[in-house]
């Protein structure tokens, strides 16, 4: 699972498919909500906003 801003949905998808030789579901993070989980403010690769959970 990765949290992501835009600019790195491409890269998340790639480490995604690598890992788990599988297509993942991409979540827009800022229509969604998750009433067990918070979405991190920045992106697991950089500080930009997280917009997208691959997972």
């Amino acid at each position: 699972m990765y949290c992501v801003c835009r600019e790195h949905v491409e890269l998340a998808i790639d480490k995604f498919v690598d890992e788990y030789e599988d297509a993942p579901d991409l979540i827009n993070l800022q229509t969604t909500t998750f009433s067990d989980w918070t979405a991190p403010a920045r992106c697991d690769w950089c500080e930009g906003p997280a917009e997208v959970l691959v997972v």
